[in-house]
């Protein structure tokens, strides 16, 4: 329950709210506070594993297109095909951090501790099943 409601308060991040403008992101969640970047080089692997990825299938699907059914002549198919991917790039650095974030988040959950670093959740030893009709101990 504690990821549903974590993978919620990164909605806002997905929808865009990850930067407080375009190219400076935030500290953390301004919700619950969850920290965006762990540690130094954080979204490293957002950048290379996620918008290097789909730039270049991106590449790949507009060259096919262009070369296979609309027939340019390859100069032009080359300059169509490459001019995008460098504003795409751009455009979607922001996304692939927030998407990399909701995965981590997802598969790797953690809280805010009281002291100095995030520690993964722990799952309780024993819920109560219904916790008004137990009784309290004094």
């Amino acid at each position: 329950m504690s990821n549903l409601r974590r993978t919620r308060d990164i909605r806002p991040v997905v929808q865009g709210s990850l930067a407080g403008d375009w190219f400076m992101p935030l500290d953390g969640c301004p919700k619950c506070g969850y920290p965006y970047e762990r540690e130094p080089g954080y979204f490293l692997l957002s950048i290379f594993a996620i918008n290097y990825v789909v730039a270049a299938l991106l590449g790949v699907i507009i060259y096919l297109v262009l070369d296979f059914w609309v027939r340019l002549p390859i100069g032009v198919t080359l300059l169509l095909t490459i001019i995008p991917i460098p504003l795409f790039n751009l455009w979607f650095a922001r996304h692939s951090k927030a998407l990399f974030l909701a995965f981590d988040l997802f598969f790797d959950p953690h809280h805010r501790d009281r002291g100095d670093g995030d520690q993964p959740v722990a799952e309780p030893d024993r819920v109560p099943k219904d916790p008004h009709s137990q009784p309290v101990r004094r």
